[in-house]
This record gives C-alpha cells, structure tokens and sequence, in this order.
C-alpha cells in the first residue's frame, strides 16, 4: 500500500516547514512507496532531493486563477478558515486528492499542514485523514499577524475543527500536545517530531581559525526577524565588548535591509549549500522568543556537530539537556556569556552530544521506525 501525502507547495528545500515535509515524505516512502501530491506554486518543480526519494511518486496540479479561486477563498472564509490559510486552499488539489484515494493501492491518507487538511474536509467525510502539524498554530499565530489570522478564538475553533475531524493529529513536540490535547480533548494525537538526514549532513571540524557565529533561518517568518533583533540589539553588543573579532554570519532567504549594521554581522541571505556555510561557523544560535513546534534549524545545527545557544522558547519542544546537548539562555546577557563561553572554549562536547542526540530521537531512520504504524 502506497500512503498519500498531500501539501500545498512544490516541495522546496527552502524552509523548515518544507523540511519537515521532507522527512514525513522519507520515512513514509521507506515503508512501501508514497505519492506526494502537490500544488504547482512557489516553485515550477520539486527538488531534487524529493524528486531521488526512492519509491516516491509526485504528482503536480495547477491551481485554479481568477474567478475560481475567489469563489474558493470566499467558501472556505465562510467556514472560518484564515484569511491567511483561505488564499492557499485549492480546488483542484481537493478534486486530485479524492481520486488518489480511490485507487485501490492507497494508503493513509496524510494532510501536509492546515491548508492541506482544510482543502481535504470534504473527503475526511469519507475516509480517514492523518493532519500532520507543523505547529500548533493557535498558540501564537494570531500573536504575530491577528489582521490574518484573526483573533485568538477564531484560530482555536479553526484548528479545533481540524482535530475533531483528523483520525489522527502528528504533532511536532510534547508541548503542542499539551496544548492540542487542551483544545480538542477528543483528538487522537501522536508525537512526530521534526528530523533530518543525517546520513547527508558531514559534521563541521572544530575548533574554527576565528570565532564566528551562524544564525540559519527565514527572515520572511516573523519571530525570526524578532529573534535577529534581539541578537543585534541586545546580545552581540555585549559578545563584542568581551570578544570583539566574533563575526555574526545571517544565512537565509528574507533578509530585512540593515542600513548602517556593524561590518561584523554578515547578511550572506539564501544559499544553496547550507553545508559550506556551516562549515566556517564555531557555534549556531536559535534566538527565537515567540512561535511554535521545534525549530527545524535548531536540529540541523546539532546534526552538523556546532554547538547551539538557544532560546527557552526555541528549545521548548525538544528533548535536549541543557549544558549536555546545548546551551539554553534567555535574556540577552545569559545569551551573550553562553555564547563567550562555547567561543572560547570550543563547545566540543556540547557539539559531540548534541549529534548524537539527533542520531537517536531526530533522524530520518528514527522516524521511519515511529511511523511504521497508525496508533
């Protein structure tokens, strides 16, 4: 049987929301092949990395434009969707569902996310359909964009919505668990935590010739932005004033202007190869004060060997001991003296555990093996 995993975007490796569709879409096809069914939009065709998951299948559709599309939008707001999640619902991926489903070979059927799993009410009235979080989106969404995403009693009667009519909810941590199991008592919920290839990731050789710091996210998501902000205005002041060669390396897509930033913070924005990036880099940080889930870049850089200081909201969904795998600071001058510490010191068997960690709860094999079966 071939599960069916149904998403809103060309899978891109452009983002950690895509990473994690990326990992749910490898451990699935491991267990006896999967099609991915996809929106053409973003991208005009999927990554390679998914394109050379062995057993996969992908299947693009065209959303519809104009007319179409408003009469779809204006629906699904009349059912309480978003507005932000309303404009990425698609008719024709809906339509594509339903008749993937019916071959006689499906498996589960699995919705990539919100968006996904509203365009697929219609045929979770039919048969079961596994939503697959990404965060709990009613924990801080309406926090960050309430023009978008309403007020904070809408998005919980939307996503409790979503968990009343999912068979069974894949929540990314522990603490979205509590949080769902709050807002939909009835829900089935399992634990499917983020992961990465770390058969693909070479880890990074320490001690590096100078101190340098590596920030890896989207700059287009907002706590992100708010988290770079705290770097530069609260906690790299105080790292200069002690280590003042430390440069501050910014890597990813969405990078805000910085008239007039310090020379030693380097705006590099999206590259191809986040290894060679990581390469140059003496310690990672995850600075994030708001938002959901588990940082998909927060495991990227312990699966690349680099020691992390993190926030407590970033660390708050992953099993990591502080002081073993990582280092957890709040404000910004516990931030700043964790990082001085790991850049004088080296960080090496905080890097050293931190892989390791990752081998064992947050690779792809691990997740393969929690996915083998529904609950």
């Amino acid at each position: 049987m071939k599960d069916l995993l149904v998403t809103v975007h060309t899978p891109v490796l452009r983002s950690g929301h895509v990473l994690r569709t990326y990992g749910i879409a490898r451990a699935l096809a491991a267990q006896g092949g999967l099609r991915l069914l996809y929106v053409n939009f973003d991208a005009p065709e999927p990554d390679r990395a998914f394109q050379e998951i062995p057993g996969i299948e992908l299947h693009g559709v065209t959303p519809s434009r104009g007319a179409g599309r408003l009469l779809t939008y204006a629906g699904a707001r009349l059912t309480g969707v978003p507005a932000a999640l309303a404009r990425g619902i698609s008719r024709e991926l809906g339509s594509a569902a339903m008749r993937l489903a019916e071959r006689p070979d499906c498996g589960r059927v699995i919705a990539d996310g919100p968006v996904a799993a509203a365009t697929l009410a219609r045929l979770a009235r039919h048969r079961p359909i596994i939503y697959n979080a990404h965060n709990l989106e009613s924990g801080f969404r309406h926090q960050i964009d309430r023009r978008r995403f309403g007020a904070a009693q809408t998005l919980r009667r939307f996503e409790r919505r979503l968990l009343e009519s999912a068979a069974e909810s894949w929540m990314v941590s522990e603490a979205d668990i509590a949080g769902a199991r709050e807002l939909c008592p009835t829900a089935h919920l399992r634990y499917v935590p983020n992961v990465v290839d770390l058969a693909r990731i070479t880890p990074v050789s320490l001690p590096q010739p100078e101190p340098r710091v590596i920030f890896v996210a989207s700059f287009f998501y907002t706590p992100n932005r708010n988290g770079l902000s705290f770097l530069l205005d609260e906690v790299f002041p105080r790292v200069w004033a002690e280590l003042p060669d430390t440069r501050l390396t910014l890597v990813g897509a969405g990078l805000p202007a910085m008239p007039g930033v310090d020379p030693r913070v380097e705006p590099v924005g999206f590259v191809e190869d986040l290894g060679a990036a990581y390469a140059r880099a003496s310690c990672a940080v995850v600075p994030l004060l708001q938002g959901g889930g588990t940082p998909l870049k927060f495991i990227e850089a312990l699966a690349y060997g680099l020691p992390v200081v993190a926030t407590p909201r970033a660390a708050a969904g992953l099993a990591v001991s502080d002081g073993r795998d990582c280092v957890i600071a709040e404000h910004g001058e516990q931030f700043a003296q964790a990082l001085v510490g790991i850049l004088r010191d080296g960080g090496l068997e905080l890097a050293r555990h931190g892989r390791e960690l990752v081998a064992e709860r947050y690779s792809i094999e691990a997740l393969s093996a929690l996915l083998r079966t529904s609950t």
